[in-house]
C-alpha cells in the first residue's frame, strides 16, 4: 500500500484507491437479508391496521357491516368525514390539541433540560437524593397520580383551562435522565474553557451545552409532542366545556353519538392520526438522531 492509499484508508469516508475493494456494495449476507425480512414484516403489521381503517372510512357505511372480508367498497365515498366535520367543532379541537402539545413540549424540554444539567454537572447537598426520587417518579403509574392532580388543579381554579392540561404534564422523570444521560456524555473540558474565559454556569449551559445537544432536545421534544397530542385521559377528566377539548376527546365525544357506524369511527381515527404522521415524516431523522445521541447504548 502506497502512502496516498494508507492516508486515505486514515481518513474517515475517504475514497479508497481503485482497486481496492473500498467502493463496493455491501454484500447481501444471510443476516442482512433476515433482519431486512423482519423489518419489512414490522412495517408491514404496523400499516396493515392504518391501511384497514383508511379503507373503511372510504367506503358507504352499509358496506362497513358486512361479514365478506373486502378492503375497497363498491364507491369510494368522504362522507363519512363529511359527518365527522359537520358533528363536531373539529378545527376549534385541533387549535386546542396544537396549543396544549406546542406549549407542553417547550415548558417540558426547557424544565427537562434545566434539571438534567444541574444533575449531570452540578454537585450540591442532596443531589443523588434528588435524582433518586425523580428515577424513582418513572416506576409510579400515572394513573395513581390522576385524583391528587384533579384536586389540586380544583383549588389552583385551573379546571377547563389550557393549563390544568398543560402543567400537569410538564414533569416527566423519564426525560430527565434521558438528558442527564445526554449531558453526562459531553466533554467536560468545553465547559472549563469557557470558564476559563469567564462565563457564568448559566451563559455555559444555554450557549454551549444547549446547541451541542440539539439531537437529543430533538428527540425528546418530538416524543412529548406526540404523546401530549394523543393523551386522551386527563385532557377529558380536567376538561368539560366542548370548547376546551383537545382532539382526541373531542372525536371521542362525536363516536359516541355513531354506535356502530364504523366509518365514521374510522374517519375520526384516521383525522386524528393524520398530524401525528405528518410530524413524524417531517423529522423522523431528528428522532433516529436523538435516540442514537441519548447515551442508552449498552446500559
Amino acid at each position: 500500500m502506497d502512502g496516498t492509499t494508507a492516508a486515505a484508508a486514515r481518513v474517515p469516508g475517504a475514497a479508497a484507491a481503485p482497486g481496492t475493494g473500498g467502493g463496493r456494495a455491501p454484500r447481501w449476507t444471510r443476516g442482512r437479508i433476515a433482519l431486512l425480512a423482519l423489518a419489512l414484516l414490522l412495517a408491514v403489521a404496523w400499516l396493515l391496521p392504518l391501511a384497514w381503517a383508511v379503507a373503511t372510512s372510504l367506503k358507504p357505511a352499509s358496506e362497513t357491516t358486512k361479514t365478506t372480508l373486502e378492503w375497497v367498497g363498491s364507491t369510494i365515498t368522504f362522507e363519512a368525514y363529511g359527518e365527522v366535520w359537520a358533528s363536531g367543532d373539529l378545527a376549534r379541537w385541533m387549535v386546542n390539541s396544537a396549543y396544549i402539545a406546542v406549549m407542553t413540549t417547550l415548558l417540558t424540554v426547557t424544565t427537562c433540560a434545566m434539571a438534567a444539567y444541574g444533575f449531570a454537572r452540578t454537585e450540591f447537598r442532596g443531589r443523588r437524593v434528588l435524582y433518586g426520587i425523580v428515577l424513582a417518579g418513572i416506576m409510579v403509574p400515572p394513573q395513581v397520580l390522576i385524583a391528587p392532580l384533579f384536586a389540586e388543579m380544583v383549588r389552583l381554579r385551573l379546571v377547563d383551562t389550557y393549563w390544568g392540561v398543560i402543567l400537569p404534564q410538564v414533569a416527566v422523570p423519564a426525560m430527565v435522565f434521558i438528558l442527564v444521560k445526554f449531558f453526562q456524555g459531553v466533554p467536560r473540558e468545553l465547559e472549563e474553557a469557557a470558564f476559563c474565559d469567564g462565563a457564568g454556569r448559566w451563559r455555559v449551559f444555554w450557549q454551549i451545552v444547549l446547541p451541542l445537544s440539539r439531537p437529543v432536545l430533538a428527540a425528546v421534544a418530538i416524543f412529548t409532542f406526540i404523546s401530549t397530542w394523543n393523551n386522551f385521559l386527563w385532557p377529558f377528566l380536567v376538561t368539560t366545556d366542548p370548547a376546551g377539548m383537545t382532539l382526541p376527546v373531542g372525536l371521542v365525544n362525536v363516536q359516541s353519538t355513531y354506535g356502530v357506524r364504523y366509518a365514521q369511527v374510522m374517519a375520526s381515527l384516521v383525522i386524528a392520526g393524520l398530524p401525528l404522521l405528518v410530524v413524524f415524516a417531517i423529522f423522523q431523522r431528528q428522532i433516529v438522531r436523538g435516540v442514537a445521541h441519548t447515551g442508552l447504548a449498552g446500559q
